[in-house]
């Protein structure tokens, strides 16, 4: 049996003096994978990815539970990260608060352990001790917390609870949904690309799962080594894929170029995805000067230049009784009287 150790993480943070961030932020991830964000924009929580989507629409009243969770947690840390500009004497500058809980399961064991740890300002402060149950500071500033939230036995059940019972349930509850995601294959969409007619033609795949794949140019269907550069695989915004590979063609004679092809094999999927070496599917944005339509650009040119002497002129100069005669600095004044 294949032994995995899965998590469940909530990244929690808190700032100070950053007007540009996000005052709260929160994150979950599920074996290291995203499953939702929230932050205090004011836009509900969202799942990231496809099989969190899936969770949310199989358990509507879990999305509502953390869009409350984010609200209520928002003026909580607002609260602790105050605390402790008071209890550390700072007045301004820019503070960040940060927690990170959850739990590790051992899908072979059965065994459970749970984490909760606090930062400040990019460095450890305090942490649950889950054998015993009290907290340990990091530095000497955090005693204080510490001794603080000893006396707080509420607070230390509520996180007994959670690390024993409520993470892994939920977390077991995940790894069902994200297995599906992770075993799952989808086939990419492949293009012949090129820059400009002597630039090398890249074959290009994207949207493809999981990222255990190859993909080649063959010449006779014989995988090709030479005048051919691998470009490493790239994650998408979706979860899925993207992977180049460019073939050097300034040697190959044009008749020749039906000889070549790009394979692109996905693992868990026989049938190999074959494109063809065509100039006509080639995708390019370079124009040929031939093509370049100069005439119309000329015009174009000359009609911007005669509006912007047009606009000039019309703030330049004003006309009066007189005549024409340079505008001076009270003309925006003026104007209207005018």
């Amino acid at each position: 049996m294949l032994h995995l150790l899965h998590s469940l993480k909530y990244f929690l943070t808190a700032s100070s003096g950053l007007p540009t961030f996000p005052e709260f932020v929160a994150i979950s991830m599920v074996d290291d994978i995203q499953g939702g964000y929230c932050d205090s924009s004011g836009k509900r929580p969202e799942p990231k990815q496809d099989w969190a989507k899936k969770l949310i629409k199989d358990d509507p009243q879990l999305l509502e539970w953390y869009a409350q969770e984010c609200v209520r947690y928002r003026y909580i840390y607002r609260a602790n990260i105050d605390m402790l500009k008071q209890q550390l004497n700072q007045t301004g500058g820019v503070h960040i608060f940060q927690r990170m809980h959850g739990c590790e399961w051992d899908d072979e064991t059965g065994e459970v352990h749970g984490f909760n740890q606090y930062g400040y300002d990019g460095e450890d402060f305090i942490a649950l001790d889950p054998q015993t149950l009290t907290w340990i500071a990091a530095k000497p500033q955090a005693v204080i917390t510490k001794h603080k939230w000893d006396r707080d036995i509420i607070y230390i059940e509520v996180n007994k609870m959670f690390n024993t019972q409520r993470c892994p349930e939920r977390l077991k509850k995940y790894v069902e949904y994200l297995k599906s995601f992770l075993q799952r294959t989808e086939r990419p969409s492949v293009s012949l690309l090129q820059k400009t007619p002597s630039s090398p033609v890249s074959c290009h795949a994207t949207g493809f799962y999981p990222d255990r794949a190859v993909m080649f140019w063959r010449k006779d269907g014989e995988e090709l080594h030479e005048d051919v550069d691998h470009r490493e695989i790239l994650p998408n915004h979706d979860g899925t894929f993207q992977m180049s590979v460019d073939l050097n063609l300034s040697s190959v004679a044009p008749e020749d170029w039906r000889r070549y092809d790009c394979a692109f094999r996905l693992s868990g999927v026989k049938d190999n995805i074959v494109t063809r070496l065509d100039k006509a599917v080639i995708r390019t944005n370079w124009v040929s000067p031939s093509e370049f339509p100069v005439g119309s650009v000329i015009g174009v040119v000359v009609g911007l230049l005669l509006l912007a002497l047009c606009i000039t002129g019309l703030f330049i100069w004003r006309r009066n009784n007189n005549g024409f005669r340079p505008a001076n600095s009270s003309y925006s004044s003026s104007s209207s009287s005018n």
